[in-house]
């Protein structure tokens, strides 16, 4: 039987037919992908949108790779099936830099992922000391390392895994923020004076949950650093495989439909927090980790 997420995904499908406008759906394992939400709905305000959220199995950095490649999988077959949309954006860096080859092998429809902004940092840089803030497992993963031999040779890279940050973003959205010493017990390793002077003048957000965040890091940091926040550059990416915004197609960006696949954590709190970025409707279709 059909329960509320069907019907209201039939909604949404149904206006995308006489829109033509495209159906993006925007996929996280919790509440970061808001941060790449928020920057495509900008550039391309006529799409109808989807955030989905596998928050049955967040956070996907306690997954060993196998599962997690299953894991998503799995879930993206019932999504894709459900929404049908034109494009996915995968707003994870732990699932983009493992999934996405066989995501594209599998569907026919265009994945747009997130990698760690190293390039843009390395550019940007002028004491060529920049800090990649990941998750521990981004920052463990081998894709990582390349990305810094390839693109940040000459610069002095600190790489910081914090392992609580994804949760306190989730709990700061549904209105129960950390205290600032934990906050920025996180990030201080970030900020870092070498034996020349040198002193940390960028830092890569490289987990999409970061940037909700951002304004605090910015009061806690110690000293003034440019942020980086990988978002717009794939709000431009989507923008290059879909065009640009049809003039005569309807604004269908008032409002988004949220598929979560736990819903333990959507209190009334976190209902307005997800209402005022645009998730006028939420719902639940379960799907548990146990479900492959």
């Amino acid at each position: 039987m059909r329960n509320n997420l069907m019907a209201g995904a039939t909604t949404v499908a149904a206006a995308a037919g006489v829109n033509p406008a495209p159906t993006i759906l925007v996929f996280d394992s919790g509440l970061g992908g808001l941060t790449v939400l928020e920057q495509v709905r900008r550039a391309r305000p006529d799409a109808a949108y989807v955030y989905a959220a596998d928050d049955a199995a967040f956070p996907y950095g306690r997954l060993a790779e196998a599962t997690l490649i299953d894991r998503v999988l799995a879930v993206m077959d019932r999504l894709v099936a459900v929404h049908r949309p034109d494009l996915v954006v995968i707003a994870c860096n732990t699932a983009s830099t493992l999934v996405l080859p066989a995501l594209r092998q599998r569907f026919a429809i265009p994945f747009v992922g997130v990698v760690p902004p190293i390039k843009p940092a390395a550019e940007a840089t002028r004491t060529r000391r920049i800090s990649l803030l990941a998750t521990p497992g981004t920052v463990a993963r081998a894709y990582t390392h390349e990305l810094i031999e390839t693109y940040a040779g000459a610069c002095d890279v600190t790489l910081v895994g914090a392992p609580n940050l994804a949760g306190f973003a989730e709990a700061e959205l549904a209105g129960a923020p950390v205290d600032d010493a934990r906050l920025a017990a996180e990030i201080a390793p970030c900020f870092i004076i070498g034996a020349e002077g040198r002193r940390t003048d960028v830092v890569c957000l490289a987990c999409t949950h970061y940037p909700l965040l951002l304004p605090r890091f910015q009061a806690l940091a110690p000293w003034p650093v440019l942020w980086i926040d990988p978002a717009p550059a794939i709000a431009r990416r989507v923008t290059q495989l879909l065009g640009t915004v049809q003039r005569s197609a309807q604004d269908a960006s008032g409002s988004v439909l949220g598929a979560f696949t736990g819903g333990a954590g959507l209190t009334n709190a976190l209902r307005t927090s997800l209402a005022v970025r645009g998730l006028t409707a939420v719902d639940v279709e379960a799907m548990p980790l146990s479900v492959q």
